[in-house]
């Protein structure tokens, strides 16, 4: 048993108060949800069966799911159906920026299922979604979480940071000894590379990564990870617990406490993140705008250092 957690058979109990989460049902969760219905848009929120959606949908805070709603792979973690995907939706981009403006959102998200079907993986499609943004609503700010663009050119992930997003995510998900049963179509060191690339292209854009943890990891393994992302440059480090979707997905094998959590932080601190975001229900577009301001601010503090 992983040694962060004092618990034991967790798929038979019952969560831990530290990550129950109240039913939404405010009004204004109820208008986002008719907005991203009226504007044909998905968002990950539903679709991964996000626990934090009433508490972001109250505050019109809402990510983005681009190139539709079914994934070509089946991660062992995601609730995202898989099969395959439909069309290209041309609107896609203009309705994103159209909602972006309706909410009045300051920062966005935007992320997307993989689509190996596509020659760019769909990165053509990243790349009009921040320019309609940019026309539309040129004072939000804007935070892209792309799948790993598997074997597709590099000109892929350079086409986006040529649109210059100001945060470029892409998650790790878990430690490399876990990735054939929980991440089975994607490869560590290949979304490490990614990220490399980013800072290597354009070092201005800031690169965030996440994990998700109560999967079987240890200690040591996360903080492998850690050192990993750094050497890759990676400034914005997110740390959550991993909850089961399903009773066919990947079973959680430990319920991380929030002192554990606080531990983790306090390394990857050490470590040299400009940002860590480390709580059980912290996820890759939780408080994202609040934390943007916090990364600029601490970016800014660092170079009056130097």
């Amino acid at each position: 048993m992983n040694e962060m957690s004092p618990l034991a058979n967790p798929e038979r109990q019952r969560k831990p108060d530290w990550i129950r989460v109240k039913a939404p049902t405010s009004t204004g969760y109820a208008e986002t949800r008719a907005m991203m219905r009226r504007l044909n848009l998905n968002t990950v929120c539903e679709e991964a069966a996000c626990p934090n959606i009433g508490e972001c949908w109250t505050k019109k805070h809402a990510t983005v799911m681009i190139l539709g709603d079914t994934c070509t792979r089946a991660c062992a973690f995601c609730n995202v159906k898989t099969g395959m995907p439909r069309a290209v939706d041309a609107l896609e981009p203009q309705h994103t920026a159209d909602a972006a403006a309706e909410l009045g959102l300051e920062h966005i998200v935007i992320t997307s299922v993989d689509r190996d079907d596509l020659p760019d993986g769909g990165a053509s499609q990243f790349v009009k979604v921040i320019e309609a943004l940019r026309r539309t609503t040129p004072m939000t700010t804007i935070e892209i979480l792309t799948p790993d663009f598997r074997n597709k050119a590099q000109a892929a992930v350079e086409s986006i940071v040529e649109a210059r997003p100001d945060v470029y995510n892409h998650n790790l998900e878990t430690v490399p000894r876990l990735y054939p049963t929980i991440r089975p179509g994607a490869r560590y060191y290949a979304s490490l590379r990614l990220l490399e690339s980013v800072k290597r292209h354009d070092p201005s854009i800031f690169t965030k990564s996440g994990v998700m943890l109560g999967l079987g990891e240890e200690r040591l393994e996360v903080h492998q990870v850690m050192d990993d992302m750094r050497s890759a440059d990676i400034d914005f480090l997110t740390m959550g617990q991993y909850l089961q979707p399903t009773p066919r997905h990947a079973k959680v094998k430990d319920f991380v406490t929030p002192a554990a959590f606080d531990a983790y932080a306090a390394i990857a601190r050490a470590k040299g993140f400009l940002l860590v975001a480390a709580t059980p229900l912290t996820r890759s577009s939780y408080h994202a705008g609040d934390d943007f301001a916090r990364l600029r601010a601490a970016r800014e503090a660092a170079l009056a250092r130097v």
